[in-house]
Formats: structure tokens, sequence, C-alpha cells
């Protein structure tokens, strides 16, 4: 049995495993274009010439890109045929890969990398584009599993631009991800079946209504809230980590932090079951359930003394258990928010995404502000009441 709209094709009881595992595979290859650059950060601002106080633009740029990508472009996914709209974005970011794989100056890299972050948003159209393919039943399993993608891609993309970058350079990283970027616009442009959305709002107007959306929606505010403190705690884990296990403590090499690296791709499995438990019901335990993992998953790190084998066994378990519970978290928001229309899905993702966002970017400061002024002591203490703090909002629900 199909459901017939008057805008877009048949829509089938549940959606084909290729075209989920497309999406899946295009979420991650494109969202690895804005972590790749964190990893490298010295070789690229050596090899271009940028004072190591300008060094940090190199991963800031691409996300100022990415955040202003969310407010602009995402919501267009509710007016633009979807589509028409990812090649567009996609290709974008394609060029803006290939100009940073040929830059030799600060410059034109830094305008390279915020256009980067502008093309990455693309996975924000086809996340909510998932849902609009799913049918309400299987609603969430469709966006777990898409989401999977996603998560792989950032927990790959960092060990990935390492090892490429001391096989042959960083030039390379972003070369092949050119290559790859504009092939995917392609096969999404001819796999993907169209869809185009409903709303007859002007892009100002558009624009205009994501605050209504902001005032108006309690779910929205409560989620975005929920998975900023998650993210935030998520961030300055993996900001300060590798500067511990660079440490005295520890004394990693820049291969053996990308390994350890590879350890958090397990968390990745979160996503799957976390749109299991959401298509049936039980969204508020499994909250509670995220929550507490990412809390544990800190106060883990304080049993045992720094540099010893059980700390390093710790540090592995509390990784996977801090990734599993902010990738079921951000899961069982995008189950929420999409169960509110179809006419608002992209609106509401990009105020769900850029709020969170935001809150990772300030846990990354935070934490390297922390780990610098207190060790990985105070570091630990600021994620462990992160989490804490959203099971006291969770407890308001």
């Amino acid at each position: 049995m199909t459901t017939i709209t008057s805008d877009n094709p048949p829509v089938p009881e549940s959606v084909p495993a290729w075209i989920t595992t497309l999406l899946a595979a295009s979420c991650g290859l494109i969202v690895a274009n804005i972590y790749y650059a964190q990893p490298l950060v010295g070789p690229i601002s050596t090899d271009l010439g940028l004072s190591p106080q300008l060094a940090g633009l190199i991963v800031t740029m691409t996300q100022i890109g990415y955040g202003v990508g969310l407010l602009l472009i995402v919501p267009l996914g509710d007016l633009v045929e979807n589509r028409r709209l990812v090649f567009s974005v996609i290709a974008l970011g394609a060029l803006a890969l290939g100009c940073a794989a040929l830059s030799t100056h600060p410059l034109p890299f830094l305008l390279a990398a915020l256009m980067i972050g502008f093309g990455s948003v693309a996975v924000q159209i086809l996340i909510p584009y998932a849902g609009h393919l799913a049918p309400e039943a299987t609603r969430g399993r469709v966006v777990g599993n898409v989401t999977t993608g996603l998560m792989l891609g950032i927990m790959l993309s960092r060990p990935v631009s390492s090892f490429i970058t001391a096989i042959a350079s960083w030039h390379m990283v972003y070369a092949m991800s050119a290559i790859l970027i504009a092939a995917l616009a392609v096969v999404l442009q001819r796999a993907l079946p169209p869809r185009k959305p409903t709303a007859r709002l002007g892009y100002l107007s558009l624009l205009a209504s994501m605050v209504q959306l902001a005032r108006t929606t309690p779910a929205l505010r409560r989620r975005a809230l929920y998975q900023a403190f998650l993210f935030g705690a998520f961030s300055l884990f993996w900001t300060t980590v590798p500067l511990l296990l660079a440490g005295p403590a520890f004394h990693f090499s820049q291969a053996g932090i990308a390994w350890f690296a590879l350890a958090g791709v397990s968390g990745a499995i979160a996503a799957p079951i976390a749109g299991r438990v959401a298509d049936r019901g039980w969204t508020r335990p499994a909250t509670l359930v995220a929550m507490l993992l990412t809390a544990t998953g800190f106060a883990l790190t304080r049993l045992a003394d720094l540099g010893t084998t059980l700390s390093l066994i710790l540090l592995l378990i509390s990784a996977i258990a801090i990734d599993f519970g902010v990738q079921a978290n951000v899961v069982l928001g995008y189950r929420t928010l999409f169960a509110l229309g179809a006419e608002t899905r992209s609106r509401l993702n990009g105020l769900y995404m850029t709020t969170f966002f935001l809150a990772g970017a300030a846990g990354s400061a935070i934490g390297g502000w922390a780990y610098a002024s207190g060790g990985w002591t105070l570091a630990s203490s600021i994620g462990i009441a992160l989490p804490l703090a959203a099971l006291v909002y969770l407890a308001t629900e």
C-alpha cells in the first residue's frame, strides 16, 4: 500500500535498504570533511606559514561555515526540492575541498575551509530527507541507521586524515575527499527520488518563522538543550584526551592517538539502537540512560592513577560509553522532532543542530582551558557536571 501526495511520487511502506545505506554512507563522507583538519593543525599551519597564534583558525573557519550553513541553508529543505538542493550544496563542498588541496598560502586555505563547512551542511538536509522517506512506524530506525553513517564519519575522520598525512601529505587528504564528494554529488542526483516540499513561504519568511518555531515548540527546546549538554561534554572529552594521551602520563605518539580514536567508533552502534527504542515509545527512559552513560564515562577516568594500564583501559571504556550516550541521545532528539510534522522538519533540524553545535564548540574551548588550568581533574569534573545538569533538566519534563 502506498501514500500519494500532490508534490511527490508514491511513498512505500518501507525505505529500500540500498537507499538507507547510500544516505548513511553519504552522511559519513560529507561530515568527515569538518573533522579532517583537527589532528592536522600542526602540519597544515607549518606548511602554509601560519603563525601558532592563528593556527586554530584552520578548524574554526570550517566550524563557522558549518554554523552559518545550518541557519541559512538547512531550512531551505522545507522550501526547495531536496535532491537539487543536496546536489548544489555538495558540489560547492567538492569545489572548496579541491581549492584547499591546492592551497599553498594561508588566506586561500582559510577561505576554502570556510566553504568546506558551508558545503558540509548537506548532511543536515539528508537526515530530514530520510525522515520524509520513512513511514511513521519505522522512522526512528531509518533515521538511526542514517545517523550511524554520520557518526562513523565523525569518528573515523581524525584517524584517517592522520594516517593519510603520515603516508603522503595533508594535501592528499583534501584531494581524495574532493574526488569522492564530487562523485557522490552525481550519484545522489541520479539515485535519490525527488522530494518537493509543500511550504509556500518566501526565503526571508522561512528564516523568520524559525524564531516562532523556537518560541512555540517546547519539544525542540528540550531536545536541543539535552543534546547541548551532552555534545558539549563529548567535545570536551575529544579535545582534551589527545592532550592527555600525548602528555607525560602516557607519552602517546600521533599514531597511537589515532588508534585510540578508533575505539570511539564503536559508540556509533548506539544510533540504530536508539532509533528502534524511540519507535517503541521509550524515548524518555532512553534519554535518562544516555545521560547517565555520559556522566559515568567521565567518572570512570577518576578511578585509577593516570599513566597506569588500568587508567588507560578505563579511559578506553569511557570513550565508548560517552560516545554511545551522546550518539543515542542525538537520534532520540531527531525522532522526537521529526514526528512534529513534515512541513517544518528541516527548520527544526537546523535549530536543533545549531544549538548543540555551538555547545560543542564551547565544550572544546572550555576543555582546552580546563586542561591547561587544572589538568584532567578539572576537565573531567566539568565533563561530569554537564550531563548531570542535563539530568536535572530532564527531571523537570
